[in-house]
């Protein structure tokens, strides 16, 4: 399909990078944080910090001609916060597990290291054994079995805070993730962007706005 613009008239136009304001353009935050009514800003209040650097990971990664794919996305994420570290968790394991099968090589090792660093914070948090693993993270791993092992190995008796997950570790799985898809040697690259941000703002909204329980959530179909 090819993609289209639905972006009102009236509307800043969907663009990379950060924007001083609305006539310069508005990159997918800036807009969230229009529609929302809050200050001008591409870290609004109003989305969850890692789902709004997502966002912003993959309206810099898109051409001119899909980025107004993500448009009617943005109402979305308005009001989708929350403290919970199974969000953050959640973000990170869909980003990792969706880029793992498609990423070069050398990114798999790091990908496959950052599905279980995710596995093992969702297992802390649930109270479940710290070698526990999803079907979809199963599944996924099972593709790159090269990639499992030297991320198993490598993981092998080591942890990392919840602070230290938040801050740096998820961020930075969200880096790797969106630019190890935006590489990928695949047809379809941009669509799979897309598709991983609406995928991850729905299984926010099941953690957030239903309180379902978080392993229901993430093992969700990846689109």
């Amino acid at each position: 399909m090819t993609p289209t613009n639905t972006a009102p008239q009236f509307m800043p136009v969907l663009s990379r990078g950060k924007h001083r304001n609305p006539r310069r353009g508005a990159c997918f935050m800036e807009m969230a944080s229009f529609v929302a009514g809050e200050r001008w800003s591409d870290h609004p209040a109003c989305t969850h910090p890692l789902l709004a650097d997502l966002a912003r990971l993959v309206n810099d990664s898109l051409t001119g001609r899909w980025r107004p794919r993500l448009v009617p996305l943005i109402p979305s994420v308005i009001g989708l916060t929350s403290d919970d570290m199974h969000i953050d968790a959640a973000i990170a394991l869909r980003s990792a597990l969706a880029a793992l099968p498609i990423a070069a090589a050398p990114r798999q090792n790091v990908l496959a290291t950052a599905v279980i660093r995710c596995e093992r914070v969702l297992a802390e948090l649930d109270g479940r054994d710290p070698g526990s693993m999803s079907p979809q993270s199963r599944q996924v791993m099972n593709q790159v079995p090269h990639a499992a092992a030297w991320a198993r190995s490598f993981s092998s008796g080591s942890r990392v805070s919840r602070r230290t997950f938040r801050t740096q570790t998820a961020p930075h799985i969200l880096d790797i993730a969106v630019e190890g898809i935006a590489l990928a040697c695949a047809p379809d690259v941009e669509q799979r962007l897309v598709d991983l941000l609406a995928a991850t703002i729905a299984n926010c909204q099941a953690l957030i706005l239903t309180d379902s329980a978080p392993e229901h959530c993430v093992a969700a179909e990846l689109a």
